[in-house]
């Protein structure tokens, strides 16, 4: 389980704070609130060092719900909002108008190989009728059962003062399920839907209420859900070692996208105003680079490529 409150509570005050956007609105709240818990936990079940990243992306006025959690579990998570949400907007309307929407889930290693990429794994937004799902725990445990062949149960909730979730799992009857499926077995997979013991705990853990997951701590839930069940509780994680928010923008990193753009595409912009600006859609820092902080980038970009470091 997860329950997220200062940092979620830090990820909607920049976003309010920030005067071109302003607040989510409440539908948009809920939905980046529910990847942001999912992605907390998923990245805390499978121990994976380096970065889990959740994307939701389609047609509607939510064009994108993005949420990145790193092996430590800080996180930061965005949405990008283009037109008008209306209360109670389902999913399917925010984000899948045309049935196009995908839910995307990125393991990007901390350390890697030469020539290794990233795993990435792509589900659509609907069922195997082709029907729209209007919830993203349905999304994510059609994405889980693929990828790893294992039955998973989730139940996510967010407002605007907590984002949480309650995850519940099948052990694989060998090896390691992971999200990138490296570990799967047929065994694994001629379980599914089948195991009474995890159907009976899938059974309760859906009875649980949006409000009550909201509302209620932990061990109330547990106590609540699994009455009749032998309960081994572990010491939650806090401080440094929970679920925390952090951005890994940087000057240096906005510099390196400038020079990407090219000397005549960034001429181009100083042109028609004093700098360069740059806001990261995760924190809200803005970035300024003026004409002879650009024109420092390429002399900086060109000596590089000569082997000559510059010098500030």
């Amino acid at each position: 389980m997860v329950r997220l409150t200062d940092s979620w509570q830090e990820i909607l005050r920049r976003r309010a704070s920030n005067t071109e956007h302003g607040a989510y609105p409440a539908p948009v709240q809920s939905l980046l609130g529910e990847i942001t818990a999912a992605a907390a936990l998923m990245q805390s079940n499978i121990k994976f060092d380096g970065a889990l990243v959740l994307q939701i992306f389609g047609d509607g006025p939510v064009k994108l719900a993005v949420t990145e959690v790193q092996s430590d579990l800080s996180l930061r998570s965005t949405a990008t909002v283009l037109g008008e949400v209306a209360e109670n907007t389902p999913l399917s309307h925010l984000v899948n108008a045309s049935n196009q929407g995908r839910c995307a889930i990125t393991l990007d290693p901390k350390t890697k190989f030469p020539g290794q990429q990233p795993y990435q794994g792509v589900v659509p937004l609907f069922d195997d009728n082709g029907q729209p799902l209007e919830r993203i725990s349905e999304v994510l445990e059609h994405y889980m059962l693929q990828s790893e062949q294992l039955d998973t149960t989730l139940v996510l909730a967010a407002n605007g003062h907590v984002a949480a979730g309650l995850l519940i799992q099948r052990l694989p009857l060998e090896g390691e399920g992971n999200l990138a499926g490296s570990m799967v077995s047929r065994d694994n997979e001629d379980q599914i839907g089948l195991n009474e013991h995890y159907n009976r705990i899938a059974i309760l853990a859906k009875s649980l209420k949006v409000d009550e997951l909201l509302r209620l701590d932990v061990e109330t839930v547990l106590r609540r859900l699994y009455w009749e069940e032998s309960l081994t509780r572990f010491e939650p994680l806090v401080g440094e070692a929970a679920p925390r928010f952090q951005c890994n923008c940087s000057r240096e990193r906005v510099g390196k996208m400038i020079v990407s753009l090219g000397q005549d595409e960034a001429a181009s912009i100083l042109a028609e105003r004093n700098d360069i600006e740059v806001g990261c859609e995760f924190c809200g820092v803005q970035y300024r680079f003026d004409p002879v902080d650009a024109a420092q980038l390429f002399t900086d970009a060109v000596q590089l490529q000569q082997g000559h470091p510059g010098t500030h």
